[in-house]
């Protein structure tokens, strides 16, 4: 069904789509290339929010570039959008661009979109066919489909440990356990997300600020922080910079007045424990369009999270280092068989530096 050009204009169009993976959020990460006789005449990819799509991105460097776009193909990741949203359809910019044939990665779990808008193209004569490098592209949208599709972001728990799994001395003493290289690789996957989430537990013993710095980023991401009894100290680092959103079961007034003008809202969102109800945090965050969430917490938040099956996926650094007795990854039950135990899938094992990154997701039940 397609051929070996198709495949390589997709993949190049996934590559654009890269492009976008720090700015896209809340939208999808999308690239288009618009070919025609094999030849590309123009490309783009998600520009930031209320900007221009990839699709309008590619269609306006065609023209450019002084292409007439008429019978041409656009390859692109994610089905054209068919509504209104911040800026006009992407489906009615190639149908008046008169391309003769489109080709998209996967349809748009959006309900707006929903293959709406391969059906407007197909209706207006276009050449339409789904399905090519799927799989790439919905994982490089994981976040965008989970929200779309589960009503909850794609949250993944980042742990940085030695290899005997501890990820502080038993005094506390963490910095550093992993090498420069994986805290670089770290805050790349800290610019990916759209929101990185801690306990008040971290922010006490580490006074962290969880920012992105490492690398270059057009945005920092939303802070999240749970804190069940608004314990934080308002002149923690943590509320130094962007945007915080704290978590509580239960806010006094005068302390939300005091972190309001550090920048921060909080919400009182508590289960019957008397703690912040995890599940309906990332329900909460969902509406407020995040698609990724980056947890960066200890061992108690991280086992709270695990058992009420709010985590995805783990990103875990391993250092070649042996510490004995010290904190682990994830506070958890103990089990009295192995058959209890939580089983999970390798999807990546990376070399970076002198450590591995391993990205390890849920085993299917």
């Amino acid at each position: 069904m397609y051929s070996e050009l198709d495949h390589k204009f997709m993949s190049r169009a996934l590559d654009l789509a890269r492009n976008a993976l720090f700015q896209a959020s809340p939208n999808p990460r999308v690239g288009c290339v618009v070919v025609r006789d094999a030849h590309i005449l123009g490309e783009g990819w998600t520009q930031p929010p209320g900007s221009n799509h990839a699709e309008i991105e590619a269609l306006l460097d065609a023209r450019r570039n002084g292409h007439d776009l008429h019978g041409a193909t656009a390859y692109v990741t994610l089905e054209p959008c068919s509504h209104f949203g911040r800026t006009p359809p992407c489906a009615t910019a190639i149908i008046e661009a008169r391309l003769a044939r489109v080709i998209a990665a996967v349809e748009d779990p959006n309900p707006q979109v929903a293959g709406r808008g391969l059906e407007m193209l197909r209706s207006n004569g276009i050449d339409v066919r789904c399905g090519l490098l799927a799989t790439e592209a919905s994982e490089l949208n994981i976040g965008f489909f989970s929200r779309m599709n589960r009503g909850r972001p794609w949250v993944r728990m980042k742990i940085a440990a030695s290899l005997d799994g501890k990820t502080a001395l038993a005094n506390g003493a963490s910095q550093w356990i992993t090498s420069e290289a994986a805290r670089k690789d770290g805050h790349a996957w800290r610019a990916r997300a759209c929101a990185v989430a801690t306990g008040i537990g971290t922010v006490i013993a580490d006074n962290p600020q969880l920012s992105v710095r490492l690398v270059t980023t057009p945005r920092q991401p939303l802070k999240v922080l749970v804190d069940s009894r608004l314990e934080v100290d308002p002149e923690a680092r943590f509320f130094d910079g962007n945007e915080v959103l704290v978590a509580c079961a239960f806010a006094d007034p005068a302390k939300v007045t005091t972190l309001r003008d550090k920048n921060a809202e909080v919400v009182e969102i508590p289960n019957d424990d008397g703690k912040v109800d995890l599940p309906q945090l990332l329900r909460e965050l969902a509406r407020r369009g995040v698609n990724e969430l980056h947890v960066e917490a200890g061992f108690k938040l991280n086992g709270s999270l695990v058992r009420e099956g709010c985590i995805d996926e783990l990103l875990v650094y391993l250092a070649p280092l042996l510490v004995g007795e010290a904190q682990g990854m994830v506070h958890l039950p103990a089990l009295s068989d192995l058959a209890q135990a939580r089983r999970l899938v390798f999807h990546e094992v990376t070399p970076v530096g002198t450590d591995v990154r391993v990205l390890a997701r849920w085993a299917p039940s």
